[in-house]
């Protein structure tokens, strides 16, 4: 008899634990530029190992700069490094129901922002805000996973 509460315990946790996957960062994603609203690249969220999550691009969708750009604006190590393969955000660590506390890299114009990353819509989608100082200073992409 001690099997079933622990058996209906189990089954109660299961969907708790399954939504929690589904909300992690974790995995591929399509970016989506916030200005046109056409697919830019796709981009691969990781955990670091550390507690923390790391992205990088493994794909460039937005081809304007020929099939392998490279970060021109970017400054120090990255500068002239091909875009493919770059970690643009790193140090993301979990708050609440989003990912925090990271920095994030636009390779178009080489600055880095602090970022926030919310998964929405069932997980389906993420909110990536980079902002600078405040959260209310920025610009928000949606991501749509792959």
């Amino acid at each position: 008899m001690r099997i079933a509460p622990a058996a209906a315990l189990l089954t109660c946790l299961l969907p708790i634990a399954a939504w929690a996957q589904q909300a992690s960062p974790v995995g591929r994603w399509r970016s989506i530029d916030d200005a046109t609203g056409k697919p830019k690249a796709v981009i691969e969220i990781q955990e670091a190992g550390n507690g923390t999550l790391t992205a990088r691009i493994v794909q460039v969708l937005d081809t304007k700069d020929g099939p392998n750009p490279l970060c021109t604006a970017c400054e120090g190590k990255r500068r002239n490094q091909p875009i493919v393969g770059m970690h643009i955000a790193w140090g993301l660590k979990p708050q609440g129901k989003a990912w925090g506390g990271g920095r994030i890299l636009d390779p178009e114009n080489g600055k880095e922002y602090s970022v926030k990353m919310t998964p929405i819509a069932a997980g389906r989608k993420l909110e990536v805000r980079g902002f600078i100082g405040m959260a209310l200073l920025g610009r928000t992409q949606v991501w749509m996973r792959e």
